[in-house]
């Protein structure tokens, strides 16, 4: 039985090697960047598919995170990071990993709603 799609985030869909998988999310809202550039999804999934996020991320610098309540999911290509939102300690991980990978300190924010 498919798991309750219950954590929020956002997918820019040019951040993924295979399209495919918005199939598999609840896509609640879409923005388009003004130049057009980047496709930017308000999704609601399930836990079940953060491993196939993973794989589906193209190498590099990009990443997308999920939450529900203060629980934030952090998901890179074959790496995802789990924190609470709240405790800036456990940040530290993400951090770490996201700065070695290149990715701007402004873009480390997670926000959530």
């Amino acid at each position: 039985m498919p798991q309750e799609k219950n954590h929020k985030g956002i997918i820019i869909e040019e951040s993924l090697d295979n399209k495919d998988i918005l199939q598999n999310v609840d896509i609640l809202s879409t923005e388009i960047s003004d130049d057009g550039e980047w496709h930017m999804h308000t999704v609601f999934i399930s836990p079940e598919m953060f491993k196939d996020l993973s794989r589906s991320i193209k190498t590099g610098t990009w990443y997308m995170h999920f939450w529900k309540d203060r629980e934030v999911v952090a998901i890179f290509r074959n790496k995802t990071f789990v924190f609470n939102f709240d405790d800036k300690k456990s940040w530290e991980p993400i951090l770490e990993y996201g700065r070695s990978l290149g990715i701007p300190e402004a873009q480390l924010d997670f926000p959530i709603e």
